[in-house]
């Protein structure tokens, strides 16, 4: 299954919800949820009920689609969840949140995880000091990533940089617009990653 590459907010519609996929232009009324309150085709203006399964999976698409994952990564990761310690789900959102694409989102760098993916892949990212251009690496607690000296002026993240204080930055990281750095101060709690998803039908789904 390929990457999807579509419009995102066809995303949105199709889950009820934003997801803030397009970064600032999910805040204006621009917004496909703002303008069309219904799910995307010719049928979505209709009334459906939805199954107990047709929830879980759902839920486990919004989540997937969220963080711009295909079906095998993210069952790699529901895997790697249910081996750890802990509650599964947590676990499961505390991978995904530590991916050095979503990682490079928070900070500001990027105004989506799509942008972020690309640049990290374009090889505009170090962590620790060591470039890095894989989007899937999982960061830890006192990681540093940081722009490359080399790509401090590429436009795209220059700009990003220049709106840093009105980005929301999440306490389980901290950012140095100056130095084109951030730090991952410790593993995200469930309170701070402030996620509209239930997890925990994301489980039940999988253990089926």
């Amino acid at each position: 299954m390929a990457r999807y590459a579509g419009p995102l907010c066809r995303i949105c519609r199709r889950e009820g919800e934003k997801l803030f996929l397009k970064g600032d232009r999910c805040f204006t009324e621009k917004c496909g949820v703002e303008r069309r309150k219904y799910p995307p085709g010719q049928h979505g203006q209709r009334r459906t009920k939805i199954s107990d399964y047709g929830i879980q999976l759902r839920e486990k698409q919004k989540t997937r689609k969220s963080y711009g994952l295909i079906e095998k990564q993210f069952r790699i990761c529901f895997r790697e969840a249910e081996r750890k310690k802990g509650t599964t789900g947590e676990v499961l959102l505390q991978l995904l949140e530590r991916r050095l694409d979503n990682a490079v989102f928070r900070m500001g760098f990027a105004v989506n995880r799509r942008e972020a993916r690309q640049l990290i892949t374009h090889g505009h990212f170090a962590v620790n000091g060591k470039p890095m251009d894989i989007p899937s690496y999982v960061v830890k607690a006192g990681d540093v990533v940081e722009v490359r000296e080399a790509s401090r002026k590429v436009p795209v993240i220059a700009d990003n940089m220049t709106r840093l204080e009105h980005r929301g930055i999440p306490s389980w990281v901290e950012v140095d617009g100056s130095s084109f750095k951030g730090k991952v101060l410790h593993i995200p709690s469930r309170d701070e990653m402030q996620l509209p998803v239930q997890e925990q039908l994301i489980v039940e789904l999988y253990s089926k």
